[in-house]
């Protein structure tokens, strides 16, 4: 089943018209923080449960389901899985919200936050740096670290799955604890459903 696709200024005009329009945001809570559409519902990737979103639904399951992200590489992934999981209506917003911020469409800022996709380059960049270190001053084997992140890119690249993102994703700076007074999404992170929410 090929996934739909929407441009940012074409939801936006949706949604000023009074459409029904539930965007789900697959980033880290981090990054949905500090940017995010207005009127989105952040979803992350890694605790996304297309059962429970779609009995959450509550019988809308034929309506359109956005996908938004970053840049768009998470919301595709994310559009595979919900297509897979017997969704029949998924849109990707094409280009994520940096396309949406370059149109000048309306966001809701927050706190400042490293990307995910940063955070991942820091880490291999890092990581390879240390083993190479490790292999000039202590062991020549230490060399296998370095070679095993070059494999990973590659199978990154390869398989459009980047499991060091899964890890980091997870990693207690990229969480917001929710305040109790806000709603609860399925997945026990804060939703926006307000225009002016500033989370």
């Amino acid at each position: 089943m090929t996934i739909s696709t929407i441009s940012p200024q074409d939801l936006a005009a949706q949604h000023e018209r009074g459409d029904v329009c539930e965007l789900l945001d697959v980033r880290t809570p981090v990054e949905f923080r500090e940017v995010h559409v207005s009127f989105a519902r952040n979803v992350p990737l890694d605790r996304l449960d297309p059962s429970a979103l779609l009995s959450s639904r509550n019988g809308a399951s034929q309506q359109p389901l956005y996908v938004i992200c970053r840049s768009g590489n998470r919301a595709n992934q994310a559009c595979e899985k919900l297509v897979t999981a017997g969704f029949t209506n998924i849109v990707n917003v094409v280009g994520g919200t940096l396309a949406w911020e370059q149109a000048g469409l309306p966001v809701t800022r927050g706190q400042k936050a490293i990307s995910l996709e940063r955070q991942v380059r820091i880490a291999i960049g890092l990581l390879v740096l240390t083993g190479s270190a490790l292999t000039w001053f202590v062991h020549p084997y230490w060399i296998g670290l370095p070679a095993f992140m070059g494999a990973g890119l590659i199978f990154s690249g390869l398989a459009d799955f980047c499991g060091l993102a899964l890890i980091l994703g997870r990693m207690p700076w990229n969480q917001v604890a929710a305040p109790t007074s806000e709603k609860l999404g399925s997945s026990g992170v804060s939703c926006c459903t307000r225009k002016d929410a500033g989370c």
